[in-house]
C-alpha cells in the first residue's frame, strides 16, 4: 500500500453511521482530473461516454458498460474522451471489518487490483451484466432512501463483492491461496472474539501474531481494513447491540460484558458507531 506524501489526500466525507456514498457525475470533475488519492474504497459504473483512468501510472481505458475497481492509496486521474457520465460508490473500507470475520477476502478485488483483479472487470464475463445490474439496484435503493435502505445497500455490496470474488478472479494466470499473513490475521481475529471483553493492548496482539507492534497493525489494517483497536471497538460494539435487543440486561451490564469500563465512554462510543445511544436501541 502506498501513500503519496507530496500529494494532498482526499477528504472524503462520509456519514458515521452509514459511511456510504452514491452519486453521479457528468464529465470529468476538477477533483477527478488532478491525481489524487484517497483512504474511500471506489467502485466506478461507466453509464455513458468513454475515456481513461490513469492508476498508480498505469494506463486503463474504459467504455459505457464498464465497472472500475480503485483500491484506498491508489494515486489516480480520470480523462473524459467523449461525454462521459459515471455512476460512482465511495465507502469505508472499515464498514465491511466484522463481516470479514466470515469472508476475510471480502475486499481482495481491491487489494488485488493489478494482481488477482482486473481494475476495469472484464465486460466480457458471463457474469458482468448480473454485477452491473446489482450495482444498479444498489444505486436506486440509495436514491429511494426508504426505511432500512442502508441495511438493503449493504446487502447489495456484500453480494456484489462476493460474485466478484468468485467470478472475476484470474485463477488461470494465478493461484488464489491463503498467505501467511492472512493466516496470522485470521489467528489474531479468532483471539479477540473469543474474548472481547478482555483489555487488549496492541502490543499483546502484535507479541501474539509474532510481529513488531508496527508490522502486524499495518498488516491488520491492510487485511481488514481498519486498525486493530477500531476493530475490536466495532466487533464490542456489535455484541453490544446484539445483547441489547435479544435480552433485557441493563445496559451498564452489557457495557461490562463487551469490554467497556465506563459507561460514558460507552455511550459516546455506540453514538457515534450506530447512530443511537444504547437507551434508543431499545425504544
Amino acid at each position: 500500500m502506498k501513500l503519496h506524501p507530496s500529494i494532498s489526500k482526499d477528504e472524503i466525507v462520509l456519514p458515521q453511521a452509514f459511511p456510504m456514498v452514491i452519486s453521479e457525475s457528468k464529465g470529468v470533475t476538477p477533483t477527478f482530473q488532478r491525481l489524487h488519492w484517497h483512504t474511500a474504497l471506489e467502485i466506478n459504473y461507466i453509464q455513458k461516454g468513454s475515456g481513461y483512468y490513469l492508476i498508480n501510472g498505469n494506463r486503463y481505458e474504459f467504455q459505457q458498460g464498464d465497472l472500475v475497481l480503485i483500491h484506498s492509496n491508489d494515486l489516480h486521474r480520470a480523462f473524459e474522451a467523449e461525454e462521459l457520465v459515471m455512476s460512482i460508490v465511495m465507502f469505508d473500507p472499515g464498514y465491511l471489518a466484522l463481516e470479514q470475520r466470515y469472508a476475510p477476502e471480502l475486499l481482495v478485488p481491491f487489494r488485488e487490483t493489478g494482481n488477482r483483479f482486473d481494475n476495469v472487470l472484464d465486460r466480457d464475463n458471463p457474469m458482468h451484466r448480473r454485477v452491473v445490474s446489482m450495482l444498479s439496484g444498489m444505486e436506486e435503493e440509495y436514491a429511494r432512501k426508504e426505511p432500512y435502505f442502508e441495511v438493503v445497500v449493504r446487502a447489495q455490496l456484500i453480494q456484489f463483492l462476493a460474485l466478484v470474488n468468485r467470478y472475476f478472479s484470474k485463477k488461470d494466470t494465478i493461484k488464489a491461496q491463503h498467505t501467511r499473513g492472512m493466516d496470522v490475521i485470521r489467528a489474531v481475529l479468532h483471539q479477540m472474539e473469543e474474548d472481547i471483553s478482555y483489555p487488549w493492548t496492541l502490543g499483546e496482539l502484535a507479541e501474539g501474531a509474532h510481529l513488531s507492534a508496527s508490522r502486524f497493525s499495518s498488516l491488520f489494517t491492510q487485511v481488514v481494513g481498519t486498525s486493530p483497536m477500531d476493530y475490536l471497538i466495532q466487533l464490542r460494539l456489535s455484541q453490544a447491540a446484539h445483547l441489547l435487543e435479544a435480552t433485557d440486561k441493563k445496559i451498564i451490564e452489557v457495557a461490562e460484558e463487551c469490554g467497556f469500563r465506563n459507561l460514558s465512554n460507552f455511550n459516546r462510543l455506540f453514538k457515534q458507531h450506530v447512530g443511537k445511544l444504547p437507551s434508543e436501541l431499545r425504544t
